[in-house]
């Protein structure tokens, strides 16, 4: 019997992606319904229910469920979940479409038909309802914010048959994986307390020390890199996986750490963002979710610490997977090596502070980086990067060192 943490809300994972004869069958059905197109994040969290990481959705939600996850982190059946997962469409396109009927939804970046779906529901959300409740404002400079406001004005709500992984298996070979797949490779390995680092940047020593101490108190590490779309200035997903992966062969011991990644785009809702981030690592076997300073957070809208505290405001039993809290983390050169508020006794002058922001403003103006602040194996990798793109990206980058940790 398995020792891993059971999937959210459910006995079993439940993947929505057809295959074989089923697939066929609705891939050809498909090519004869009304087409509606997609965003990107649409189709992160589409292939998501797909694979199984967004178990136990069945669809897209509805009014209900939007309305009870922005108000109260529940859904209208009662299941907790921390940020809404809708489909929108615009006005005209919402008018032509018929409660009750059936639509394919393309990938308006591909082409590509992603799945079909049931539409139960058409209705129109409080755009700004939905910022102020999941990320807490309605500045149009926060991109998460950005992306509900330019959404279509009518949502739909349905359940949904998955055809399609998009391209992430082809792009990311070594380290695309399903929840199947790492639950069946944390069984391979005896593990049955795993922590999920979560990145959308390179791990520079802080992310190290991070994941060395979920390693002294778990089986292992689950290092799991956001492989959809960043804003502009983070640096991409094949730049990042390849310079972790040198992080590991280096500075780790062996099969003590999986290296993988998963389909979303970064919303960057702080606080809300790290729940549904411990959610679906649930999903994927994990039992603890690192969280460290301003996870999942942009520019000065969340406390350093929010996404701590959030985890104390919700139900006991909401999710099996629990936070693993750590406090600021830096070299302390009177300590000589990484430590924590809770370990260092020293004054901040004698601190060097570790943050991504920091880090990829020094490689973009080509300046020195401490010794202290990344491994050279990796600074070379990201040099490499650095040197290889043009004037207006680096301006591009310096602009928004600002905005991201």
């Amino acid at each position: 019997m398995s020792q891993l943490v059971k999937p959210h809300g459910s006995s079993d994972l439940k993947p929505l992606l057809l295959e074989g004869t089923a697939l066929t069958e609705e891939l050809k059905r498909a090519q004869k319904l009304l087409k509606v197109r997609i965003t990107s994040r649409e189709v992160g969290d589409l292939i998501m229910m797909g694979i199984g990481g967004f178990t136990p959705l069945e669809g897209f939600m509805t009014h209900s469920d939007w309305q009870g996850v922005c108000d109260g982190y529940k859904m209208a059946n009662g299941l907790f979940w921390p940020i809404p997962i809708t489909l929108s469409t615009d006005q005209k396109a919402g008018d032509d479409i018929k409660t009750g009927s059936e639509i394919a939804l393309v990938n308006d970046e591909t082409d590509e038909i992603m799945a079909t779906m049931q539409v139960t529901e058409k209705y129109q959300i409080d755009k700004a309802h939905e910022c102020m409740t999941v990320y807490k404002t309605t500045d149009a400079n926060h991109p998460g914010v950005k992306m509900v406001m330019d959404q279509g004005d009518i949502n739909l709500a349905g359940p949904v048959k998955v055809l399609s992984q998009g391209d992430f298996a082809a792009r990311f070979p070594d380290i695309y994986m399903t929840p199947a797949q790492t639950r069946a490779l944390f069984e391979k390995q005896g593990w049955s307390t795993i922590a999920a680092f979560q990145t959308r940047n390179p791990m520079h020593r802080s992310h190290e020390y991070l994941a060395k101490i979920a390693i002294e108190i778990c089986d292992g590490v689950l290092i799991h890199s956001l492989l959809g779309k960043l804003k502009p200035g983070d640096i991409p997903a094949e730049v990042r996986s390849k310079a972790i992966g040198s992080l590991v062969d280096n500075y780790f011991v062996d099969n003590t750490v999986v290296q993988a990644g998963y389909p979303l785009d970064m919303r960057y809702a702080g606080p809300r963002e790290a729940l549904l981030h411990a959610l679906f690592r649930q999903n994927y076997g994990c039992s603890h979710l690192l969280v460290g300073r301003d996870h999942a957070g942009v520019g000065d809208y969340y406390g350093p610490f929010d996404a701590h505290h959030i985890f104390d405001e919700i139900p006991a039993d909401a999710l099996e997977t629990k936070p693993l809290k750590i406090d600021w983390t830096f070299w302390c050169y009177k300590c000589n090596g990484m430590a924590s508020m809770r370990t260092c006794p020293h004054e901040g002058s004698d601190r060097q502070l570790l943050s991504g922001t920091k880090l990829r403003k020094l490689l973009s103006e080509n300046e020195e980086v401490p010794a202290e602040f990344s491994r050279p194996e990796v600074l070379e990798i990201l040099r490499e990067y650095y040197s290889g793109i043009d004037a207006k990206d680096r301006v591009e980058v310096q602009l928004s060192g600002h905005s991201a940790k």
